[in-house]
């Protein structure tokens, strides 16, 4: 099995691709050891020293680090994930959370929101998950939209740049209702 590596723009992580499926689709955030007890590789992966969060993709998988340099700690993790799934044992013990990852709106902007939904999983998910990420919608009020950012894009420095100059130009393009982006 041979895994490649990317870097990502965040310096701080770094992404992973096996060469097949990881999640298939959605993506799945472990920001700390104790969100990895329902998956036996993040939970591997959180054992090794400075290693901070872990991000399941559909093909790909991120680490991000606290410290240290990526020379030392890339064996151990290449390790980690080719032991994983040469064994065989399944990604996840509970598999309730690889859904869209989208919050629910019950409000009465369903159009809107919905729209919102489209062009992020159409033109935003897709570029971001390039870059060993992903964002997902958590809401709207008053013309506002609130984005999570997860894997790679959780702490990039050029993720700021990324949410006012790319994201929210676009959806206030789109959707004219849209005033501004806000990261949760």
């Amino acid at each position: 099995m041979f895994i490649q590596t990317e870097e990502t723009p965040n310096p701080a992580t770094l992404k992973f691709l096996p060469g097949r499926d990881v999640l298939g689709t959605g993506a799945i955030d472990f920001p700390d050891a104790e969100a990895a007890a329902r998956s036996p590789l993040a939970s591997q992966l959180f054992t090794i020293e400075h290693v901070s969060g872990v991000f399941f993709g559909g093909d790909f998988i991120t680490v991000t680090k606290s410290s240290g340099e990526w020379q030392h700690l890339k064996p151990a993790i290449l390790g980690a994930i080719m032991d994983h799934f040469v064994s065989g044992a399944p990604l996840m013990t509970d598999q309730s959370e690889t859904a869209d990852g989208h919050a629910d709106h019950d409000g009465p902007d369903g159009e809107i929101v919905t729209q919102i939904k489209e062009l992020l999983d159409t033109r935003v998910r897709p570029a971001v998950a390039q870059d060993g990420g992903d964002i997902t919608f958590r809401g709207y009020e008053e013309g506002v939209v609130f984005l999570s950012m997860r894997g790679a894009c959780a702490g990039c420095p050029s993720s700021t740049m990324t949410l006012k100059h790319g994201i929210e130009n676009m959806l206030r393009h789109y959707i004219p209702e849209v005033t501004g982006v806000e990261a949760v």
